[in-house]
């Protein structure tokens, strides 16, 4: 999903006729499952957890999670109904329980304090700087004292290749949005807002460029 400051959406791709396709794309061209299994690991998921993916699209990784630890809560947000149709279509084939909303990122349906773990993939890069900001606030709300946050998406180029490959993701989703991605301000963000233990993880090469995880906490007080 895409905001703005005047709450306008994109869809997925950039299209809604080209939503049944997302997977296909995702899977063929980002490392998918390298990268989200690494996240996976990352965020180190324990029975009894209350789990958030935000921007959670067809639900792979919010399923992939409940797979990986069944005594978690999970739950995906997305703002595009047409997706979160796929994503409850998915889950329920893969016969895992995940809850799925449909809910924008700068204005969540949850209660201050109320999840131990925020995730979200191939996400911030879509939205303006504005909105980076308001839905950085809003995980921090939502997300109780001394829990954590796991973001996975394009981040600085490794190399002079990476960066050039990703002059298509620029073209597709715009060249001011990814281009605070491409800059590493998500780090700088997430502290300005509150986080602390902000760090970089693991970083994957793709035909589209340089996919960096990132982690960072809410301070118990």
């Amino acid at each position: 999903m895409k905001n703005s400051t005047k709450t306008k959406y994109v869809p997925a791709l950039g299209y809604h006729w080209l939503t049944p396709y997302y997977d296909a794309v995702v899977g063929a061209t980002t490392r998918e499952h390298s990268f989200k299994h690494a996240l996976i690991e990352q965020a180190q998921f324990e029975p009894g957890q209350e789990v958030l993916d935000l921007a959670s699209g067809t639900g792979t990784l919010a399923i992939w999670i409940k797979q990986h630890q069944p005594g978690a809560n999970v739950t995906g947000a997305d703002g595009d109904p047409a997706i979160l149709s796929l994503a409850s279509h998915k889950a329920k084939k893969a016969t895992v329980s995940v809850k799925f909303d449909c809910a924008l990122s700068h204005d969540l349906p949850y209660s201050s304090a109320q999840f131990d773990r925020v995730v979200s993939s191939l996400f911030f890069h879509h939205l303006c700087w504005e909105d980076k900001k308001r839905t950085a606030h809003e995980m921090f709300r939502i997300l109780k004292p001394g829990a954590e946050l796991h973001i996975a998406d394009w981040g600085p180029a490794s190399n002079p290749l990476m960066r050039g490959l990703f002059l298509f993701i620029q073209l597709l989703d715009g060249f001011k949005n990814t281009q605070d991605n491409l800059s590493g301000k998500l780090p700088k963000l997430f502290e300005e807002v509150g986080f602390s233990e902000v760090s970089q993880g693991k970083t994957f090469n793709t035909i589209y460029g340089t996919m960096v995880l990132y982690s960072a906490t809410k301070p118990d007080k």
